[in-house]
């Protein structure tokens, strides 16, 4: 049998079950994988998390330094995200500089930081016009098994969250203090398969759905991005469907992970 067969039995079999209510690992349509937050993994960094939603894993490490502010931006300080696939991560992955589906994905990342306000960028400046902190945020792909966004997304934030300025290394000041992180962002993501909406869509979800939409809310439920891949249209009544969830699924993510982290740097800096 060829795999060319293989593929359209595991598409048909995907899609009638969705067609049923049903997905092939039993979760429901609204339910997640399971999830795991691991922080400070990466000793030379200043922050770092690692994040396996099922199968699908992704480290992100974060560095800061000294650099010159944007000129329309002098008192701010300034972000800048990467993502890289490592080959191994997928069969689909090769080696080189990252390809138009890494780069949408640091776009992505980077978005749901920005635009949430997750980092108060004020805070970042040194001094105004002529020095800030530049944040760097490297996402690294080990295993691709659907949704890469929201691993990203949340081992980002994780990752900020455990971030401090290295005031000491460039003599600026006699302590390392936290980054000052003002939301806590969370990227939902959705598979419309026939019609039917399907969260956190594993690869053979991804492969068979007619269009991909991430919702990206912060803590006080602001809309802080949307990115949506494919061709599939998607009605009011989807959209509305779908934001509703990911309100919903963000704001357990958040205080199921996010927020413990948050607590527990805190409480280790209260101990420092």
């Amino acid at each position: 049998m060829s795999e060319d067969i293989i593929a359209e039995i595991k598409r048909d079999y995907i899609y009638n079950l969705a067609k049923k209510g049903k997905r092939v690992d039993g979760r429901a349509f609204d339910e997640y994988r399971s999830i795991e937050v691991e922080t400070r993994l990466i000793n030379n960094a200043e922050g770092s998390a690692k994040v396996k939603i099922g199968n699908t894993q992704v480290v992100v490490g974060v560095k800061i330094q000294p650099g010159k502010p944007f000129p329309d931006t002098p008192g701010q300080g300034a972000i800048i995200t990467n993502a890289e696939f490592a080959p191994i991560a997928s069969p689909s992955f090769e080696p080189g500089p990252p390809d138009e589906n890494a780069t949408e994905l640091a776009r992505v990342v980077d978005r749901g930081v920005r635009e949430s306000g997750a980092i108060d960028l004020a805070k970042l400046c040194i001094t105004e016009g002529e020095n800030i902190w530049m944040v760097f945020i490297d996402v690294y792909v080990l295993d691709h098994d659907g949704n890469l966004v929201d691993a990203s997304a949340l081992g980002a934030i994780a990752a900020l969250l455990t971030t401090k300025l290295p005031n000491v290394r460039y003599g600026l000041g006699t302590e390392d203090v936290p980054l000052p992180i003002s939301d806590l962002p969370v990227a939902i993501t959705a598979a419309d398969i026939d019609g039917e909406i399907l969260l956190d869509p594993s690869l053979d979800e991804e492969l068979i759905a007619s269009t991909l939409i991430t919702i990206i809310t912060g803590k006080d439920g602001s809309l802080a991005g949307i990115q949506k891949s494919g061709m599939g249209p998607l009605t009011f009544d989807q959209i509305f469907h779908i934001t509703d969830l990911a309100y919903k699924r963000a704001k357990d993510i958040r205080e199921k992970y996010l927020e413990i982290v948050d607590d527990q740097i805190g409480e280790e800096g209260k101990k420092d």
